[in-house]
């Protein structure tokens, strides 16, 4: 472990967890379902106001509380009613490298606790995270406004230079550079965009922090 780097801040959503699974799509099909059967908002528009509301606010939710005043308890409850284990298993791998990796571990998140509470037993790997910073706790200030970074850091006691990141989201690891945090993009892609290291899977991380310099 490098003497500098105290805290590991995961995310959930396509970072614990492949993004092939698809549970992430299946996610998203259900913002889409509770627009058009919730809102009234027409199908055909749903893309379009979901485009619209990331780029504004960062996350549907939060569009939707300032829009429509929707009750954000109930649209989590609406979209992550979903039979996860059509998606997800146990991971051994995962697990083992978890427990090896002496860094504090945290899940930093979009979502909310109850979603990777689920998430998290479903895959066996609950037992490693000391917490998990959510939506609730962000006070619905979400990735990737600076104020959650620095919400997170305070509430832990950490500076930024002592975080490592791992993330899915290029507007996410963008924040947390920008800040200090070391950052590292998870996923398929060959590019690193932005971040400091990119990993392919998860299970990855463990040798990439043997690597990584003082």
């Amino acid at each position: 472990m490098k003497k500098s780097l105290r805290y590991a801040l995961f995310d959930l959503d396509n970072t614990l967890y492949p993004k092939s699974c698809g549970l992430m799509h299946e996610i998203g099909n259900r913002i889409n379902r509770y627009m058009v059967e919730r809102l009234g908002i027409k199908e055909h528009e749903v893309s379009r106001r979901r485009d619209a509301f990331l780029k504004e606010w960062g996350t549907t939710l939060n569009a939707l509380r300032r829009h429509y005043s929707v009750d954000p308890d109930e649209f989590l409850d609406y979209v992550h009613d979903i039979r996860l284990h059509r998606y997800l298993e146990t991971d051994p791998a995962l697990d083992g490298m978890l427990g090896r990796l002496q860094l504090r571990k945290i899940v930093f998140t979009n979502a909310d606790a109850r979603h990777a509470r689920r998430v998290l037993s479903h895959t066996g790997i609950l037992r490693h995270f000391e917490m998990i910073f959510d939506i609730h706790m962000l006070d619905f200030i979400n990735k990737p406004d600076r104020r959650a970074y620095f919400r997170i850091l305070e509430f832990i006691g950490a500076r930024p230079e002592e975080c490592i990141l791992i993330e899915d989201s290029q507007v996410n690891v963008k924040t947390a550079k920008a800040l200090g945090m070391v950052t590292v993009m998870v996923g398929d892609e060959d590019r690193v965009d932005g971040a400091h290291y990119h990993i392919q899977n998860i299970t990855d991380f463990e040798d990439l922090l043997a690597e990584i310099p003082e």
